[in-house]
């Protein structure tokens, strides 16, 4: 019918519909145009700066950020390398990851590097580059983070430093020492590769170029070796118990300050930097990272020890202090920096001990030595318990007849690492962590029991005597008279047959306890000797006072009687001895002479009056079963 509409023409339709396949195309490719568009419209007015690398990493195109960023035209950048654009080529490591990603190989890559504007200022720029899977190569986006990283550099030497000296702390130090010891490591296999100096804490990491400033890493040049002077202050507690921590600091600050002077005037002429820290206290350290030898250490503690001694002003008062130096210097390769504070702090205490306001070189032989003395300490107490030790005995004869009287008994360490160890090796020790109480109580025991031993295997031999050495400690550490109560009931001992040797040191000035102790134990019938007699006080007025039966003369009078190869004894020697013994003798005391080794002693020894004899011309110390063979020997009752 007219005037009825019934739409439109199916081709209009179809033409100006989305169905068709030529419009459905047409339309696609007008989309892709404008997305396009887009996309290089965003990516030039994007504020971060980026770039498209292909596969090889060539920049394909850069927006105007990256351009300003680095101070130069979009177009310049195109067909540039990236890598050499951001300095993605300094290391291995870095190179590897960078182009792993370009492969799509890998998820972004991100590291952070210092970058020069073309007008010649640097900054810190941190890079990302993300791999584009379906056409290849990636995109580069670099970021400024100078501000960042000055804020961060800010508060890390605030962390690292010390307020009141303004040096480095020991954080830092210790940081600093594990850097070089590191980068030494890397050096003893070859070139550095990969390590400190790629995107890890000491080289382009978070804290800049390196944590120490240069350019990343600290290696030790061509010594390979590291030095160490360790100091401190010699009576500074005194300044700021008496002056208060006020002065105290300004002379910590004024110390610092004349170390740095030290350490810059070595380090003009040398290849490596000296790091001067304060370590706590007025404990400080100066690192030679580049140490030359022992002697450039020498003298620069030398220096050190100069500088220090020269008065100081500080705010009208003067005051005067000195320093005590460990210093330590060996190969870098293989040192921890464990190993090398413990060396210094060893070799520190060492100065000390040698007198302070001195420095002293660490010495291998000198701290294995205080190693074994450690080791010792710390098992004596159990070797108590685990029955590591023995008692040997050595004659004590008689001068006139030769008869056997009595022994002396000896301890001896069956240490399980070093061997059979003599008393001279452990009973320092014993006697400095108190060990000597156990310890002497045993041997006491042993002693006694092995005495009444022999009478019982030989009951008509005249009964020997057995002589123990007793340390100061024993008195005032136990209750001396009551163990020895004890063990004589205990064995079946009689009393006369003990005789307790103590030191001349220990018994000359006895008072109260001691004298108390040793006047019981004279009481119960005990012998009290005084071993080495004649090398310490010799004050002879206190014979006639302590109840002492035996006078031990001191080895070093009787070698005076040794006729060796051209050596004639001194006649003053033997006067000497004789003054003494005559002199005992009136007293009513008995002398044994120690370290007898010839006939021609021995003859000397008894034609001035000597009673007995003890040393090797009779026996050296032997096992129980030897005396027991001495004793059968010797003289039987009828």
């Amino acid at each position: 019918m007219s005037g009825t509409s019934e739409g439109p023409h199916p081709a209009a339709v179809a033409a100006s519909g989305t169905g068709h396949p030529l419009v459905t195309e047409r339309h696609a490719k007008g989309r892709a145009a404008a997305e396009t568009r887009d996309y290089r419209a965003a990516f030039q007015a994007a504020h971060l700066a980026m770039a498209v690398l292909d596969r090889e990493g060539t920049v394909v195109s850069a927006n105007d950020a990256l351009a300003t960023l680095l101070g130069t035209g979009p177009g310049a950048l195109e067909e540039q390398a990236a890598a050499d654009l951001v300095d993605l080529a300094s290391d291995t490591r870095t190179v590897h990851s960078y182009r792993e990603v370009l492969r799509g190989g890998r998820s972004p890559f991100r590291c952070t590097r210092r970058l020069k504007h073309a007008d010649g200022h640097t900054l810190w720029a941190e890079i990302t580059v993300s791999p584009l899977p379906e056409s290849g190569g990636g995109l580069l986006s670099v970021a400024d983070v100078s501000d960042r990283r000055e804020l961060q550099a800010r508060l890390r030497h605030l962390q690292m430093h010390d307020p009141v000296t303004r040096l480095p702390n020991r954080t830092l130090f210790f940081e600093r020492l594990a850097a070089a010891l590191e980068d030494a490591s890397y050096d003893e296999d070859g070139p550095y590769r990969d390590g400190p100096h790629g995107d890890g804490p000491y080289g382009d990491g978070p804290y800049g170029d390196g944590p120490f400033g240069g350019s990343g890493g600290h290696g030790l040049g061509g010594t390979g070796r590291i030095g160490l002077c360790y100091l401190d202050l010699d009576g500074f507690k005194a300044v700021n118990d008496t002056l208060g921590h006020r002065t105290g600091d300004r002379l910590l600050a004024a110390v610092a300050g004349r170390l740095t002077e030290c350490a810059d005037h070595d380090g003009y002429t040398r290849s490596g930097g000296h790091l001067v820290a304060r370590l706590g206290g007025d404990e400080f350290a100066i690192l030679v990272e580049d140490s030359t030898g022992t002697e450039q250490l020498a003298d620069l503690a030398g220096s050190v020890l100069t500088s220090l001694q020269r008065p100081f002003d500080l705010a009208g008062q003067r005051l005067s202090v000195s320093a005590s130096i460990g210093v330590v210097e060996r190969a870098a390769a293989g040192t921890t920096p464990t190993g090398l504070m413990q060396a210094a702090d060893t070799t520190l205490y060492w100065a000390k001990a040698d007198g302070k306001a001195r420095w002293t070189l660490f010495d291998p032989e000198r701290n294995a030595h205080r190693m074994t003395r450690q080791a010792l300490s710390s098992t004596l107490r159990p070797a108590i318990e685990r029955d590591e030790f023995v008692v040997q005995y050595q004659p004590l004869v008689g001068m006139a007849d030769g008869i056997v009287r009595g022994v002396e008994a000896l301890v001896r360490w069956n240490h399980p690492q070093f061997g059979t160890l003599a008393p001279n090796r452990f009973i320092g020790i014993a006697e400095e962590d108190g060990s000597i109480v156990p310890l002497g109580r045993w041997v006491l025991r042993t002693a006694c029991r092995q005495a009444r031993q022999w009478q019982r295997d030989h009951p008509r031999a005249r009964p020997l005597f057995v002589s123990v050495n007793v340390a100061v400690r024993q008195v005032w550490d136990s209750d001396l008279v009551a163990d020895v109560a004890g063990i004589l009931a205990e064995t079946g001992l009689a009393p006369h047959l003990l005789q307790l040797e103590l030191t001349e040191s220990a018994v000359m000035g006895s008072a109260g306890r001691p004298l108390q102790a040793l006047q019981a134990l004279s009481d119960m019938g005990v012998r009290i000797a005084i071993d080495d007699f004649g090398t310490g006080y010799s004050n002879l007025a206190y014979l006639s006072r302590l109840p002492v039966s035996v006078l031990k003369l001191d080895g070093s009078f009787v070698r005076g009687f040794r006729y060796d190869e051209g050596v004639h004894p001194s006649p003053a020697d033997e006067t000497i001895v004789e003054a003494m013994v005559q002199l005992a003798h009136r007293l009513g005391l008995t002398v044994t002479a120690e370290c007898v080794e010839t006939s021609g002693q021995a003859a000397r020894l008894q034609r001035i009056g000597c009673d007995t004899g003890q040393g090797w011309l009779f026996s050296r110390p032997v096992a129980p079963e030897r005396v027991a063979e001495m004793i059968a020997a010797g003289p039987q009752e009828s």
